[in-house]
């Protein structure tokens, strides 16, 4: 094996987890606080221009900064999106999963695809159903998110790679 090609990814022995991008992450965050801050502006300049009682402008602003904190604990800490143990997989988070989790037994085939301009992984299940990842919002390498699958996936079925 030449010394720049990468080493193969063997599964893991223990569940591992990928929260999303942390740029994705940040989108998110930076687009709700800004919401927040724009319906915060413009319910203050309607409390003004009626003449509303300052009650009503204190709580517009503590139900801003409950929301505030509220996106900070949904979006600040690494959440998992994606697990992978030996017996399968799980899928949180992504509107895209139409299948949420199942064993590696129960897994056709992987398949990239781009969907939409989006770079994709496509778990096929037996049943028919599938789990479409799109890679990108996916904390990591999107390659070696797609080589742990693979990895998982041949360790079930006991495939060993070639070297």
């Amino acid at each position: 094996m030449s010394s720049d090609q990468p080493a193969p990814v063997t599964a893991p022995d223990h569940p591992v987890t990928r929260a999303l991008a942390p740029a994705l992450r940040a989108r998110l965050l930076g687009s709700g606080l800004l919401a927040t801050g724009l319906v915060v502006v413009v319910l203050l300049v309607l409390a003004g221009v009626v003449g509303l009682p300052a009650a009503v402008v204190t709580g517009v602003v503590a139900l801003a900064t409950t929301g505030v904190v509220v996106l900070l604990l949904l979006l600040g800490p690494r959440h998992w999106v994606v697990r992978l143990d030996a017996d399968g997989y799980r899928v949180r988070a992504l509107r895209s999963a139409r299948t949420r989790s199942a064993r590696w037994t129960d897994v056709l085939d992987l398949r990239t695809t781009t969907l939409d301009g989006v770079r994709c992984l496509v778990v096929r299940l037996r049943d028919g159903g599938t789990t479409t990842l799109p890679v990108d919002v996916v904390e990591g390498d999107p390659e070696e998110l797609t080589a742990l699958f693979s990895a998982c996936l041949d360790r079930s079925h006991g495939y060993r790679r070639l070297r």
